[in-house]
């Protein structure tokens, strides 16, 4: 069996068709991902409009290192998978290889910070629900509109990053075990693809929910 056989689906005239069909399918599903968290952002630009005030009291209880920290973690694990793809595209399967498990721990580090600052949350009774407590009783409801879309954004964040891992330790065992070459490495450029997606939503967040008491000082 060719290694032109193996790569290529038999749908596909060649290598190159099948790659920007791969890229495509990947564009169009992250458009729809857009949309998905555009909803979550909407609701969250609206209710902050309507009370600014709570949201930026609120806001006082975010880790801002902590969610500089994990800012920085997501960053460097995207220029790791940027680095992933151009090792994959030159042919260099055991830098591809190192590079993949960077990027995979680097996320994981960012699955465990975000696991310690939940963990803090009930402790402080911040959870939205029957034991919600806020220091300031007269914005209480309205800061809780904010810990339940602080937990909305950030958990569907979290678990789209905890697919990326998965989809990214599939990609190293594949890479590991020398399936892509300079010719076929559509499998890691597009699971950069979402990976950069995941880590942009972030670069969102971090400002919109740890930084909106600085941004109205």
């Amino acid at each position: 069996m060719s290694n032109h056989t193996v790569s290529v689906a038999h749908q596909f005239d060649d290598r190159e068709q099948q790659n920007e069909a791969s890229t495509l399918g990947m564009w169009i599903f992250l458009a729809t991902e857009i949309l998905f968290f555009g909803g979550m952002f909407l609701a969250y630009t609206v209710y902050r409009w309507l009370y600014p005030d709570a949201f930026a009291l609120a806001s006082h209880h975010m880790d801002v290192t902590l969610g500089a920290i994990n800012t920085a973690v997501l960053l460097t694990s995207s220029l790791t998978m940027a680095l992933a793809v151009r090792a994959s595209q030159v042919g260099s399967r055991n830098e591809s290889v190192l590079l993949l498990v960077a990027t995979m721990m680097l996320g994981m580090a960012f699955l465990g910070i975000k696991a310690f600052e939940y963990a803090h949350k009930f402790e402080e009774h911040l959870v939205p629900g029957p034991g919600f407590q806020f220091d300031a009783a007269a914005h209480a409801a309205h800061a809780e509109i904010y810990f339940i879309l602080y937990f909305l954004l950030t958990g569907v964040h979290a678990l789209h990053m905890i697919i990326g891992v998965g989809v990214v330790g599939v990609i190293t065992f594949m890479a590991w075990r020398g399936r892509f070459t300079p010719e076929y490495y559509s499998p890691v450029e597009i699971s950069g693809l979402y990976w950069h997606f995941v880590d942009v939503v972030w670069i969102f967040l971090f400002p919109l929910l740890y930084l909106i008491n600085l941004a109205l000082n």
